[in-house]
């Protein structure tokens, strides 16, 4: 089991720097849903359909770096970020980073 930490070291261990462990994912909404969202966005309130969007782009962008970072026999992965950008109208790109750690 990995630890995953915003902060640059985990309490109590010493770590050995791996490199940098990234993952990414481009998602975008169903035309649909997104003519729905065009609809709320004059009424106002949240875009929950975005909302989904974001909360399932970032589980996939953490699961890829998780991921990366065992495929380097990582105990650990410190100082995770993420990152968002509009790739189109209607999709995102999210990609989350962390230093992959192993304990010494």
């Amino acid at each position: 089991m990995l630890i995953i930490v915003t902060t640059e070291t985990i309490s109590g261990k010493n770590l050995e720097t791996l490199g940098l462990a990234k993952g990414s994912v481009v998602r975008a909404k169903h035309i649909g849903k997104d003519l729905l969202v065009g609809f709320k966005s004059i009424v106002g309130g949240e875009l929950g359909a975005y909302t989904e969007l974001m909360y399932e782009a970032r589980n996939v962008a953490t699961e890829r770096m998780m991921k990366e970072a065992k495929d380097m026999n990582a105990d650990g992965i410190v100082a995770v970020r993420y990152e968002t950008a509009a790739v189109m109208n209607g999709a995102c790109e999210v990609m989350a980073y962390g230093t992959a750690v192993k304990f010494i």
